[in-house]
């Protein structure tokens, strides 16, 4: 399918798909004509993708761990270092949290000052 097909597919602009093929997430053939030519599975992965970064996973961190994603939620096989990659992700989005809540906290007290 060409890139119009599989943007209007995912509801993911064209240009975001160029981004992803260029950061190593999507792949796709290339036609006589130059297009781009993605299968089939290339919705599910483009939504994979997505999900992933909901979840606050950089591209990089995907790129490591998409090759393990199986369905659009995704779910994982558990190759090896996936769960490693994700517990480190989960601890780091933890300390950010912890982090946010110092920070609130901080501006809390100001606003309670008289």
């Amino acid at each position: 399918m060409l890139i119009g097909e599989l943007a209007r597919r995912t509801g993911v602009s064209a240009r975001l798909l160029r981004y992803y093929e260029e950061q190593g997430l999507l792949a796709a053939d290339r036609g006589p004509n130059g297009y781009r030519d993605y299968r089939e599975e290339a919705v599910t992965t483009v939504r994979q993708v997505r999900a992933l970064l909901r979840a606050g996973l950089t591209t990089e961190v995907i790129r490591a761990v998409l090759p393990c994603a199986r369905g659009e939620l995704p779910e994982f096989d558990w190759c090896v270092d996936v769960r490693a990659i994700l517990d480190r992700e989960l601890a780091a989005a933890d300390a950010r949290i912890d982090d946010l809540r110092r920070g609130r906290d901080t501006l809390a007290g100001y606003l309670t000052v008289p």
